[in-house]
């Protein structure tokens, strides 16, 4: 059962859809992370955690906290006699998923990101965040919007970092941000992307040393390694981050991605960094390179730090399964029937 409290204090959000050239992902919806209230409410938020309700499975030694508020679990409620709603409810519902910070609300997202990241706290839960706020962000594509300017962007950090106020916390900075810059930036504009995500890398982990920061790298169907590489050098991967994400919103396998992230990490050359792969629907890899809600795909492997090698640090499930990519329902709209194919279609 879901405890209210939670849903009141850290709500969830809305994604956007997002193939070789370019190869395209679903995206969180500019505006559509859903704050519910202010100071006031963050001791009912940690009271819900504290008694448990939200305290992902302990996978591979490390406590997730589950995405509360799942569009999963209200259908439940509002459909008590759907069929599905069980299957979704604890196939998918149930595994430790991501949560985006996506708006221009620097005057209130430290307090959001204080919640959200406190109440895992209490409950001993390690909160997995997705920062993805970069001004141009998606190159006017389906996500695009981000902060108005990079000066905005680093003020907006401060004030996402001072959020995770010294607590464990896994987060994953800038969704396809690095691979697709050079799509509609010029060499000045790439330098002050990769400058702003150095300084995101260096102001996060200097408000946590616990906080796990992983840049993102696109997927193995997109940049050469050395090229993505050079890219994630640039960003400051090396200047105290803890590695790299890759196949987030996408479907590639978690083979080939293993393999991919680790020619990337091997080119840049850094001993201690590790990679996460976002699983959550790549149970039956790609369909060619149809990015956009391709039939027959299924969710992957749940989220774990039990990845069977030493340089990959988590699978994670980042991409919210059921979650329209913008061709089976507007994007970012949750459909139960895709949800409920997700999980049962035969791997």
């Amino acid at each position: 059962m879901v405890d209210r409290r939670w849903w009141r204090c850290c709500g969830g959000g809305r994604r956007l859809g997002g193939g070789a050239a370019r190869p395209r992902r679903t995206r969180w919806q500019p505006g559509a992370d859903r704050h519910a209230g202010g100071r006031a409410r963050a001791h009912e938020c940690r009271a819900a955690a504290r008694a448990g309700q939200h305290a992902g499975p302990d996978r591979g030694g490390l406590s997730l906290l589950r995405r509360p508020g799942h569009r999963g679990r209200r259908l439940g409620r509002r459909q008590p006699g759907d069929p599905r709603a069980a299957v979704i409810r604890d196939r998918i519902a149930r595994v430790p998923q991501g949560r985006w910070f996506t708006r221009d609300n620097t005057d209130s997202v430290r307090s959001e990101v204080d919640d959200y990241v406190g109440a895992a706290a209490d409950a001993g839960r390690t909160p997995i965040l997705v920062v993805y706020n970069i001004p141009n962000r998606d190159c006017s594509g389906a996500s695009a919007g981000g902060m108005p300017s990079h000066a905005a962007y680093r003020a907006w950090i401060d004030q996402v970092s001072a959020g995770l106020a010294g607590r464990p916390a896994t987060v994953v900075l800038e969704p396809d941000v690095l691979p697709q810059m050079s799509n509609c930036l010029d060499a000045a504009q790439q330098g002050q992307v990769q400058q702003s995500m150095a300084y995101a890398v260096r102001k996060l982990k200097a408000a946590s040393p616990r906080a796990k920061v992983y840049l993102d790298a696109g997927h193995s169907n997109w940049l050469p390694p050395a090229e993505i590489a050079r890219r994630l050098v640039g960003a400051g991967v090396k200047s105290g981050a803890d590695g790299i994400a890759t196949n987030v919103s996408n479907y590639r396998s978690t083979r080939d991605e293993v393999a991919y992230a680790k020619r990337v990490l091997a080119t840049i050359g850094v001993a201690a960094l590790r990679a996460v792969v976002d699983t959550s629907r790549n149970g039956n890899g790609p369909l060619g390179d149809e990015w956009c809600d391709p039939k027959g795909r299924a969710i992957g492997t749940p989220t774990t730090t039990a990845t069977g090698d030493a340089k990959i640090a988590a699978f994670l499930w980042v991409k919210l399964p059921g979650e329209s990519d913008g061709c089976i329902g507007g994007a970012g709209r949750f459909v139960p029937e895709r949800a409920y194919e997700l999980a049962t279609a035969k791997r």
